[in-house]
C-alpha cells in the first residue's frame, strides 16, 4: 500500500521534467494521476511511462479556461473528487529589465500567476476535505537573479498565494504549500539556458555555490511533493519547502 492509495491527483505541466517525475511518484504511491500540458505527444508518452491504469492525460493550456474546465470534467467523471493538486505548469525566460516587452510580461504572468490562480480556483468544487494543494515556486523569488525580473516576481506571487489560500481553505482542512526547486536538470532548464552546451557552462558556474555540489534531479523534487501530498506532512500548512541543495540556505 502506498501513501496515496486510492487517491486522485492532478499534475499540471505533467509531460516532462518535474511534473512528469512527480506524476510517476504519485502513481507509485497509489494515486490515479491526471496530467495536463500543451503537448499531447509528451503527455501520451508520459501515460505510457506511468501506465494507463494509473494515469489519464488531458491536453490543454492552463491559461485557457475551457481547457481547465475539460481537465476538471475528466476528474469529476471519475467520481472520487480530488485529493492532491500539484499546480506546477510555468514558463520562464531570461530578459533584462530594459528589454522586457508587454508580450513577455503578459506571457509569464499569464501562465505563472493567472494560470495558477484559476487552476486552483476551478479545482475548489472537486477538492475533498483534507486535500493537499502544492504550488511550484522557485528559489529565484528570493535571489534577485540578473534578467529574471518577471519570472522571479511571478514566483513571489506564488509564495503569497500559498499563505492566503491556506487561510481561506483551512475550514475544509485543505493544506496549501509551496515547493521551491533550485537548479534542477530538466528539458525546460536546458531550453532556458539556450541548449546543452550553454547549460553545461551554466552548471559550471552554479554548482560551486550549491552545498550538495551538483544540480538537482526531478525525482528529488517529486519526493518532496509526495511528502507534502501525504499525511506525513499533516502539520505543514502555508510553508515554502526549498529543494535547492542548500543554495538559498547557506
Amino acid at each position: 500500500m502506498g501513501q496515496l492509495e486510492g487517491k486522485t491527483a492532478v499534475v499540471t505541466g505533467g509531460g516532462t521534467g518535474i511534473g512528469l517525475a512527480t506524476a510517476v511518484r504519485l502513481a507509485t504511491e497509489g494515486a490515479h494521476v491526471f496530467i495536463t500540458g500543451r503537448r499531447k505527444t509528451e503527455l501520451d508518452a508520459a501515460v505510457d511511462t506511468i501506465g494507463a491504469t494509473m494515469a489519464t492525460a488531458v491536453a490543454g493550456d492552463i491559461t485557457v479556461m475551457a481547457d481547465l474546465d475539460r481537465l476538471y470534467d475528466a476528474v469529476r467523471a471519475r467520481g472520487r473528487g480530488l485529493d492532491v493538486l500539484f499546480a506546477n505548469a510555468a514558463v520562464a525566460a531570461f530578459v533584462p529589465l530594459e528589454e522586457i516587452t508587454e508580450e513577455h510580461h503578459d506571457q509569464v504572468f499569464g501562465v505563472n500567476v493567472r494560470g495558477m490562480l484559476f487552476t486552483v480556483q476551478k479545482a475548489l468544487p472537486l477538492l475533498n476535505d483534507g486535500a493537499s494543494v502544492i504550488l511550484t515556486g522557485s528559489t529565484a523569488a528570493d535571489k534577485g537573479m540578473h534578467a529574471f525580473t518577471t519570472y522571479a516576481a511571478s514566483k513571489a506571487a506564488v509564495r503569497s498565494f500559498a499563505r492566503t489560500w491556506s487561510n481561506e481553505l483551512k475550514g475544509r482542512g485543505i493544506r496549501v504549500n509551496v515547493v521551491s526547486p533550485g537548479v534542477i536538470e530538466t528539458p525546460g532548464a536546458v531550453d532556458l539556458a539556450g541548449g546543452e552546451e550553454a547549460y553545461a557552462a551554466f552548471k559550471k558556474q552554479i554548482v560551486p555555490i550549491v552545498a550538495k555540489g551538483r544540480e538537482g534531479h526531478p525525482e528529488e523534487v517529486a519526493a518532496t511533493v509526495a511528502f507534502l501530498a501525504s499525511e506525513q506532512s499533516s502539520y505543514i500548512v502555508g510553508a515554502n519547502i526549498y529543494v535547492d541543495g542548500g543554495v538559498n540556505q547557506i
